[in-house]
């Protein structure tokens, strides 16, 4: 059987579904996967051994030159004769079901009810059912499960293998061994989800263990200088690309961040984590063993996101520092 997963974007929602990955292959090892997406985020895939394809789209560039819209489609066309048995639509927007109507005749994907833009659903011969609030990891999983008739549980999830990975001969920084390495990633697409970096600082002086920024543009790095600046333990990393992020996160010994991409790098890499919460709902995360969550006292509406809710300033460095104590401990 060979099956297509439409998931374009973004860094986080493309993590969360990677998880069903490993089940889906050894539930059936004859199975075929491509996986189609954006190419800025194609480098999240690479190096999975269950993606025999990762196929890139320009989808984004579109918005710039609305004559590409042309060469995306011929492209996705090329894919299409692959001739796929199955496309699965994860996304659940209406361009991510454009493509899988353009892949080919057999589509899943969302239920009109269980997406933010139930047009897409038309595109579909099978549709999933589960709520739009569930849990982010959840909603992957069952799209991308159920249609193989496949059930993959809570606790398989929890139980789940490391499932990114990178190539070790192209590194340009690594950590220092034999020593707790701590990340902070500062950033996120809203100032409103980001913690405040005096904050950041003073969880660096109070740990008093080695803590390297992690920064995506100018803004970031700005920031990440002022911590390192304001810190005895912090220090701005280099330029990374996402194969030496994802080998960063990987030694390190934990992961403090907003609720963003480079953040759940860390759940789908085994690696302890605080994921910091404000404006956003904590359900599109995994609480674990090694990976919490710290939120503001803010309500958030799923189908509604307050985009000037500021409340993630509010919460105390205490109670993200005794969190990291203990993961730091165990």
């Amino acid at each position: 059987m060979k099956i297509a997963i439409v998931k374009l974007s973004a860094m986080g929602d493309i993590i969360h579904a990677m998880v069903a990955l490993q089940y889906i292959k050894s539930y059936d090892s004859s199975i075929e996967i491509d996986w189609i997406v954006e190419e800025v985020f194609a480098p999240i895939l690479e190096y999975n051994l269950h993606i025999d394809n990762i196929l890139i789209v320009k989808l984004k560039a579109i918005k710039k030159d609305k004559l590409s819209i042309f060469k995306e489609i011929k492209r996705v066309r090329e894919y299409a004769k692959n001739s796929y048995d199955l496309i699965i639509d994860a996304q659940g927007l209406l361009k991510s079901a454009f493509v899988s109507n353009l892949l080919g005749q057999n589509r899943v994907g969302f239920s009109k009810e269980s997406i933010r833009e139930g047009i897409a659903s038309k595109f579909y011969n099978q549709m999933v059912e589960i709520d739009y609030d569930a849990n982010t990891i959840d909603r992957n999983v069952k799209v991308l499960s159920e249609p193989l008739g496949l059930e993959i549980s809570h606790q398989m999830i929890q139980d789940k293998e490391p499932f990114l990975f990178y190539d070790i001969e192209n590194l340009t920084f690594v950590l220092p061994k034999n020593e707790i390495n701590i990340i902070f990633v500062i950033g996120s697409t809203w100032e409103s989800r980001n913690y405040p970096k005096e904050k950041f600082a003073q969880i660096a002086d109070e740990l008093k263990s080695k803590v390297w920024i992690t920064w995506g543009n100018e803004a970031e790095y700005q920031k990440a200088k002022w911590i390192e600046e304001h810190s005895d333990f912090a220090k701005a990393l280099p330029k990374l690309n996402l194969n030496n992020l994802k080998a960063i996160i990987s030694q390190s010994s934990l992961l403090i961040g907003n609720d963003t991409g480079p953040t759940h790098l860390a759940w789908g890499l085994n690696i302890p984590s605080i994921t910091i919460f404000g404006p956003t709902p904590i359900n599109r995360v995994y609480q674990t063993n090694i990976n919490k969550v710290v939120n503001s006292s803010s309500k958030v509406n799923h189908y509604k996101l307050n985009k000037e809710d500021y409340s993630i300033r509010d919460i105390e460095t205490k109670d993200i520092i005794d969190i990291a104590k203990e993961l730091l401990d165990d």
